[in-house]
């Protein structure tokens, strides 16, 4: 059995991998705290049916007019596969922040196989979820949502 400074070295060489994986297009990138942020509010969504998932559906809904956050997995390999959509989120002004992970990702989205992209969406769709629970989600979103957008800046300014 392993001890924990060992379990600690392994996690942190686990980290490291992840951030070597990722793309050099991958700005902004969330950091550690803002990425598990993040994937809770993805979990939240997926539960309520808040979320677009994959690339189709997430450029589908953008070109629909839908707004919300863009999350998108910064290890996507070949990366022409998702290149568009940071375009398409500026043009509709939509923020967006890359995560290091898909398999993360697509595990925060209730779904088995990793997920190059998601648009969480503000509000579900036709009930469903009590007001107090979405007001709750609104919340957390918003906070996200605040924190991509001071990031964004900084990274662009």
């Amino acid at each position: 059995m392993a001890s924990d400074g060992e379990d600690d070295r392994i996690q942190r060489e686990k980290d490291q991998r992840k951030r070597l994986a990722v793309s050099p297009i991958a700005k902004p990138l969330a950091g550690k705290k803002l990425t598990k942020k993040t994937l809770k509010v993805v979990k939240k969504a997926a539960s309520s049916k808040q979320l677009k998932r994959g690339v189709k559906e997430v450029v589908k809904a953008i070109r629909k007019g839908q707004k919300g956050l863009v999350i998108i997995a910064g290890d996507i390999s070949p990366i022409d596969v998702i290149t568009h959509v940071p375009i398409l989120c500026e043009d509709a002004n939509i923020p967006y922040i890359y995560v290091p992970s898909k398999e993360d990702l697509g595990g925060a989205g209730s779904t088995k196989r990793p997920t190059s992209c998601l648009l969480v969406l503000p509000a579900p769709p036709r009930g469903g979820v009590s007001e107090e629970e979405s007001a709750k989600f609104k919340v957390s979103l918003d906070e996200v949502v605040k924190e991509v957008k001071v990031l964004s800046q900084a990274i662009y300014a």
